[in-house]
């Protein structure tokens, strides 16, 4: 089983060359960041989403890099270490502009990238960028099915429900067939996976045994071994994961404003997973 860092990028952290060779050099298979491009100031939407008491939302969600931007710097300061999204707001994206990010990233790294795709969660970001709070699934579908078009046709086109456009012509290409992963623990997320996604990317809210079922059931309906990355895994739980069918587990490193403190993180992970 791999083990990579998963992290909220901040302008007031680690830098993020710094951060991309510190995981790298502690052995660590790749490099995960979140995304939002705001927060708004409304706060209207609950944090947790569905919580009875509402807490405040933590700092570093408004103040996260662009993950593109971002991991391109990481890929150049790097040699060996995946880089991806975990995840990515896919819905909130139009799809040529993704795909355009998303293969520079790609070709840019040497084929270390992947597209960790989410809906989001918060309901006036999703309004903001002309996103139906009620549809966002649909819409990410639809929207990796597009970027899947132009990351594998000469003169794609595309005509869809959310999206519509003529033949275009994009390049770069991604430099491999480009993984994409689908985040979620949803009823129906197993159906997502299949129908547009190459990997699952849950979350550790299930049971161990319950995410081996889990596990088990999208194998079985793939007829093939689907890729399984943990976001936010627990390092005390590893064997379990392991037993569970989890090819990489994502340790969170933590919000923090001294470097130091993110290296002290990475070590006691690094320690964690030995």
């Amino acid at each position: 089983m791999d083990h990579g860092i998963v992290t909220f990028l901040t302008d007031y952290g680690i830098a993020p060359v710094r951060l991309g060779r510190a995981v790298e050099e502690r052995g660590f298979g790749s490099l995960f960041l979140t995304e939002h491009t705001h927060i708004p100031a409304s706060r209207r939407t609950p944090y947790p989403v569905g919580a009875a008491e509402p807490q405040p939302l933590p700092r570093h969600y408004s103040h996260t890099f662009d993950p593109f931007t971002a991991l391109a710097a990481i890929a150049a300061g790097t040699e060996r270490i995946g880089l991806g999204t975990a995840v990515s707001l896919v819905s909130q994206h139009h799809p040529i502009t993704l795909a355009k990010q998303a293969a520079s990233v790609d070709v840019l790294s040497g084929g270390r990238f992947e597209l960790g795709a989410g809906p989001g969660w918060n309901a006036e970001e999703m309004a903001n960028h002309g996103v139906d709070p009620a549809r966002p699934l649909a819409r990410m579908l639809e929207h990796i099915a597009a970027v899947r078009t132009i990351w594998t046709e000469d003169e794609p086109e595309f005509h869809g429900e959310f999206v519509d456009f003529d033949p275009i012509w994009s390049w770069p290409k991604p430099a491999r067939p480009l993984p994409v992963l689908i985040g979620g623990v949803g009823v129906k997320v197993l159906d997502r996976v299949l129908s547009h996604g190459d990997g699952w990317l849950p979350l550790p809210l299930y049971p161990i045994d319950f995410l081996r079922t889990r596990i088990m059931e999208l194998r079985e309906r793939a007829g093939r071994h689907v890729p399984v990355t943990l976001y936010g895994a627990d390092p005390e739980k590893l064997a379990g994961y392991a037993e569970a069918g989890v090819d990489r587990v994502l340790f969170e490193l933590e919000d923090h404003e001294d470097p130091a403190d993110a290296l002290r993180q990475l070590d006691r992970l690094a320690e964690l997973a030995s």
